[in-house]
């Protein structure tokens, strides 16, 4: 029996643990630190997102996970300059990979912060040196350019785990889980995503771009791997808000959309010109940021953001908002379960979104038809229910 002892379970109180392969041998190397629970749980679902991701796409992809969701993921495609400021990360020596975790973990530097990173391929040097100066808690990849593991292995004074998968396992049919001395056992879910689950165009507007296409399979992706109920957005490759684990449907959608439509405004001109006073951290910046961004902060919170700055910045405007994310139409909106109520589609509109990918199902299908009929967008029912927990 292939075993590994664990630092604790989900909570430093639960010990001992471990993990272990009782008919053969576990599917990874520790090549630096030691993972604990929770951060097996990421490695493992996020090294399935990329995996599938980028066997889907053809192009490198990464994610970032946070409590067994992705907080974003994305394909290695290149960024643009106003990107790449939004993402804190310059444009100069990236390769296709590092574009992917730039984008990945550019998608919600909050929710980023203190991430697992996962990598459809090999880390390059380019990769590691922008994990290397993230709060990360680990990494897995199915390999490592030498340079790049030697960066790996001096964060956190050496303690930073790093995880080199078997980019060629395979694990059983059947998975299985144990609930308080019951143990449940299923099928995995297997589902294969793909062109053909697209197929089935519900609404009026039947056109579907191929990048459109593309967006859509992303977000089946990902949803395949995000704690359910849950609702994602998508554009240019890569997802721009998520919302996870909610009980409402509605509520998945509202999480989504206000995070996407923060990473449009990150986007604007007057964010990308705050200026912050010399030795501000990262992750301060991006609090910084996101409160700036946030129209019900409070002044407290605003008052703890203002030393951060040269100089105290203007507000962005609603008005300023609204004009700057009209120009922003086209994002794809995707559910991991049928949408039940025309509320979500009102909600999906307000962020750009023109076309939605769902399982549909629902006793209300026509309503939410209708609904994506009044604003042009053209809606997919795939028949399939990506439920995740």
């Amino acid at each position: 029996m292939d075993e590994l002892s664990l630092r604790y379970g989900l909570n430093p109180h639960q010990v001992p643990a471990r993990a272990f392969a009782a008919d053969g041998r576990l599917p990874f190397r520790i090549l630096g630190g030691r993972p604990g629970y929770v951060n097996l749980l990421d490695a493992l679902n996020s090294w399935q997102l990329v995996r599938e991701l980028g066997t889907l796409s053809g192009l490198p992809a990464a994610a970032s996970f946070k409590h067994v969701s992705p907080a974003g993921a994305a394909l290695g495609l290149p960024l643009s300059d106003e990107l790449a400021r939004s993402c804190a990360v310059k444009t100069d020596g990236l390769s296709p990979l590092a574009c992917a975790y730039a984008r990945a973990r550019g998608a919600d530097r909050m929710s980023s912060f203190g991430d697992w990173a996962a990598f459809s391929e090999p880390v390059d040097e380019p990769t590691a040196r922008l994990l290397r100066r993230e709060v990360s808690d680990g990494c897995i990849a199915p390999g490592y350019e030498p340079a790049a593991l030697a960066l790996l292995r001096e964060k956190k004074g050496g303690g930073y785990p790093v995880l080199e998968m078997d980019r060629d396992w395979t694990p059983p049919e059947l998975e299985r889980r144990e609930v308080f001395g019951v143990t449940l056992e299923q099928r995995r879910n297997d589902a294969a995503i793909g062109p053909a689950l697209l197929d089935r165009v519900v609404t009026r507007n039947r056109e579907l771009p191929e990048a459109a296409r593309r967006d859509m399979l992303v977000a089946a992706v990902v949803l395949k791997y995000v704690q359910s109920n849950s609702v994602c957005v998508v554009r240019e490759g890569q997802v721009i808000g998520v919302g996870a684990g909610q009980q409402s449907r509605i509520h998945c959608t509202r999480l989504a959309c206000a995070k996407a439509d923060k990473w449009l405004l990150r986007l604007h001109p007057q964010v990308l010109g705050l200026r912050f006073r010399k030795g501000v951290s990262r992750a301060d910046r991006a609090t910084a940021v996101d409160l700036y961004l946030e129209e019900d902060a409070t002044a407290p919170e605003l008052d703890a953001a203002r030393g951060l700055y040269e100089q105290e910045p203007a507000p962005l405007e609603r008005a300023a908002r609204q004009e700057w994310l009209a120009r922003f139409p086209g994002a794809v909106l995707g559910s991991d379960a049928f949408i039940p109520f025309r509320d979500n589609i009102d909600r999906a509109a307000r962020s750009g979104v023109g076309f939605v990918v769902q399982a549909g199902g629902s006793t209300r299908d026509d309503d939410v038809i209708a609904a994506a009929d009044e604003y042009g967008m053209a809606m997919v029912f795939t028949g399939l229910r990506l439920f995740h927990h």
